[in-house]
């Protein structure tokens, strides 16, 4: 039995894992879906203002503590990978596979921020503009969304090598937007690295809602 733990990207909670949770449960697994800090409904602004990079990697070494996880599956969206590579990093060898589902891979040094292009930087700049710390959600999408702690995007990961003992890292592309997507030259980077298993979707950014099937069977291995 597998231990997965979903980490949702920006501007979303455990909801957006909701359709692939039970597929993954229904196999048998353990699967815990996060809502990290700053994201939860019940936070204040206060609570938005100071969420970072680093708070975001301790919500899931905190749940790791507290459900006494020590061979996890870290599935991270978007910008949550930037969040489980962080948590990875410090978990002392609790981490047995990581999955970067059309997520960010940072190198050392890098943030969200510099990790991404010209169309999000835009979209997170005119989102922060009322407060200077949260972020709006873009026009559209699920209603459940919320603001988005804007330190998280900017903060840089550091990393001290621990990754490069993660038995499987895994890269899922999701290839249905290709016009506006900031990881094509990830995919091309981690394709000629033998270390990294590189999966196609032919998907939109959100593979969980349009084809959870499909992630789930990535998941289990199954595909």
């Amino acid at each position: 039995m597998a231990t997965f733990v979903l980490v949702p990207g920006a501007w979303k909670g455990s909801w957006s894992y909701e359709a692939v949770v039970p597929l993954l449960e229904r196999a048998g697994h353990a699967v815990h879906a996060l809502t990290l800090t700053g994201l939860r409904p019940d936070d204040d602004d206060a609570t938005l203002a100071t969420a970072n990079l680093d708070t975001h990697a301790h919500d899931v070494l905190g749940l790791l503590d507290r459900a006494h996880i020590t061979d996890a599956t870290l599935v991270g969206h978007s910008y949550a990978g930037m969040v489980i590579a962080a948590a990875a990093d410090r978990a002392g060898g609790r981490i047995s596979r990581l999955v970067h589902l059309d997520a960010y891979v940072p190198l050392d040094g890098e943030s969200c921020w510099t990790s991404t292009n010209e169309h999000f930087r835009d979209v997170f700049a005119a989102g922060a503009a009322e407060t200077g710390y949260a972020v709006r959600p873009p026009a559209g999408g699920d209603p459940r969304r919320r603001p988005h702690p804007l330190a998280s995007f900017l903060q840089t990961v550091r990393l001290t090598g621990a990754l490069a003992h993660v038995p499987r890292r895994e890269f899922v592309y999701c290839s249905g937007w290709e016009e506006r997507t900031p990881f094509t030259e990830l995919r091309a980077r981690l394709r000629a690295d033998p270390q990294w298993r590189v999966h196609d979707l032919p998907t939109g950014h959100d593979a969980m809602h349009e084809a959870p099937e499909a992630v789930a069977a990535l998941l289990l291995g199954r595909s």
